[in-house]
């Protein structure tokens, strides 16, 4: 039988957060010190990555020490410096005889029309997330890489919602699958068990609504550049000793998770991806993995947008239902 669990609950990593509010940039970081292993696949057309290629099934690394998710596109991928230094000073990395040389990845999205776009996540913002992780404060919502996070942006910033990071863990028997996701998407977002659109593209007068395949289909044209800034990021985390090959299949599948929520996900205004770790040696069915890992990511991108509070102009998905409509 399934039961909830808290992201937190599952073993063998430490999570935490750093974030400049005012400026609407954040990171998030995942650090095994041990090692884990990991895959990684990229859907979107517009990726920010730093050391993506290790997770390549064909390369030598076996394990990797980190995970990153962070703001500021790729001005933020410097964030990755003060998580290795944070590493190296605590001797957890590849031992290459002089040194340890910690494997970290990372993954931005775009937030610079948000806050302050000439502060992105740097060396001593990805630090400060080291030191939070020994205290553990991951929290879904405004935190961390889910900062400066928003959704439906097809028609320009103008009528988007704040979206945040969030987080969502099942557990069968002693086979836990969990999700954290950074949710900043071109598209609108549905809750994929309903059906209902819950935040995404406004209406003109901010009041309701509107369908961002709809306005896509309405208009055949071909459209040179729908940059808006976006990239939605997240990380599978289960207790099931898998293999990198295994990993990036998991990975894979937890993108039918994006698909089931998001609408349109993976467009080339876009860098949509997922990294899948294993943090355990419990032997599971990759498949079965793989299926949860669709299951708690959709669950995490609700817990993404229904955790945010109204910032920087853009309303939350609770401001939204509870505004007044004559």
């Amino acid at each position: 039988m399934k039961q909830e669990i808290q992201i937190t609950e599952i073993g063998g990593i430490r999570i935490g957060q750093a974030e400049n509010t005012e400026a609407g940039t954040g990171c998030t970081v995942l650090i095994s010190e041990k090692g884990m292993a990991a895959g990684l696949d990229v859907r979107g057309g517009g990726p920010a990555s730093r050391e993506s290629e290790l997770m390549d099934p064909l390369t030598a690394a076996a394990e990797i020490h980190a995970v990153v998710l962070a703001g500021g596109s790729a001005f933020g991928l410097g964030a990755a410096d003060g998580v290795m230094e944070y590493l190296e000073q605590r001797g957890i990395g590849f031992d290459v005889g002089v040194t340890k040389v910690p494997l970290v990845c990372q993954a931005d999205l775009f937030d610079l029309t948000v806050g302050n776009s000439s502060v992105r996540p740097d060396k001593e913002m990805g630090y400060q997330a080291c030191v939070n992780s020994e205290k553990g404060n991951y929290r879904d919502g405004n935190y961390g890489a889910g900062c400066g996070a928003t959704v439906g942006k097809f028609a320009g910033m103008d009528f988007c919602m704040k979206s945040g990071i969030g987080s969502y863990a099942l557990q069968i028997g002693e086979l836990q699958v969990g999700a954290i996701v950074a949710v900043n998407a071109l598209g609108d977002i549905y809750d994929w068990k309903t059906g209902e659109k819950i935040a995404g593209l406004l209406s003109e007068d901010r009041k309701s609504f509107r369908q961002t395949e709809e306005l896509m289909y309405a208009n055949t044209e071909v459209v040179e550049n729908k940059f808006t800034g976006n990239t939605t990021i997240g990380i599978i985390l289960t207790n099931g000793e898998f293999s990198k090959p295994s990993l990036c299949k998991i990975a894979g599948m937890a993108h039918d998770g994006y698909a089931r929520s998001i609408r349109p996900v993976h467009t080339t205004a876009d860098g949509d991806s997922i990294y899948a770790v294993s943090l355990g040696n419990i032997k599971a069915d990759q498949d079965l993995v793989g299926t949860l890992a669709a299951e708690v990511m959709s669950e995490a991108i609700i817990r993404a947008v229904t955790s945010a509070e109204s910032r920087y102009g853009f309303p939350s998905v609770h401001e939204f239902r509870n505004m007044p409509r004559n």
